[in-house]
């Protein structure tokens, strides 16, 4: 009577245990083979890893949860008034993210303008927002026919997206967004520093009705995610700003139709 075989239960993940098990892979049946057994070591060590740091960041996020939610701001911006806060006065929670650019703020108002989908893109990871079907393409160059930006403009993130819409138009000052649900403020602010121009970019968000679990989920996955993201975007409008210097192709201030300074949707 032939002897008893060893368990595989871990199916051949460490080279020094057999994978003798028969396995039925697509209607065959055999061992894997050590190629496949290589790649299966290197997959759970990958998804080990992957894990590990993700307990990591959510075990010491409430450490520099501050940090996240202030990158790139000062003091005083962190903790200051900006247009669009009295769009609404209670969020549940509130970032203020900031980056100097080298330039005036004639040259970087067009690339404010100018974001949004099927417009110039976040200038962001277009590969994950297009996940979500928002059909971003950064721009690289100011586009005249985006340029005309006017209160009450609406912007629809994916088919089951919020829609945000231009609730404050403020030419080379401040472009605030507001979701129609009234659920979300994203608010632009361009301020000279002297060397200059200081780009704050402040979302202020509340959560009616949602449960501890998307309380969670919020504040440990959709938060850093968030700084991910918009750090890129702050740094490819810098980057963008700097390139094009004092001198945009096209300036808002050349277009009649953009909102009159301060103007709100009602």
């Amino acid at each position: 009577m032939p002897s008893p075989r060893q368990p595989d239960g871990d199916l051949g993940l460490w080279p020094d245990v057999p994978c003798s098990a028969s396995l039925t892979v697509m209607g065959h049946q055999g061992s894997w083979p050590r190629p496949a057994r290589g790649l299966l070591r290197a997959a759970a060590e990958a998804l080990g890893g992957i894990g590990l740091a993700g307990g990591v960041i959510m075990a010491s996020y409430p450490r520099w949860r501050t940090w996240c939610l202030t990158w790139g701001a000062t003091g005083d911006e962190a903790a200051g008034s900006w247009p669009g806060d009295e769009l609404l006065a209670t969020p549940d929670i509130v970032s203020t993210r900031a980056v100097g650019i080298a330039a005036p703020a004639a040259a970087v108002w067009p690339w404010l303008v100018q974001m949004g989908p099927a417009r110039g893109g976040a200038y962001t990871y277009d590969w994950i927002e297009n996940l979500g079907g928002l059909g971003m393409h950064s721009a690289d160059r100011i586009i005249p026919e985006y340029q005309d930006l006017k209160v009450g403009d609406t912007q629809a993130l994916g088919a089951r997206g919020p829609v945000l819409r231009v609730a404050v138009l403020d030419p080379e000052r401040a472009l605030v967004l507001r979701a129609d649900d009234g659920n979300w403020v994203w608010a632009f602010t361009l301020v000279a520093d002297g060397v200059g121009t200081r780009l704050i970019s402040r979302n202020r968000i509340a959560l009616p009705g949602s449960g501890a679990l998307m309380r969670l989920a919020t504040r440990y996955v959709m938060e850093p995610g968030s700084l991910l993201m918009e750090r890129k975007m702050l740094l490819g409008i810098k980057s963008r700003a700097e390139r094009v210097g004092g001198h945009p192709p096209v300036a808002a201030a050349d277009h009649p139709d953009v909102g009159h300074p301060g103007t709100r949707v009602a």
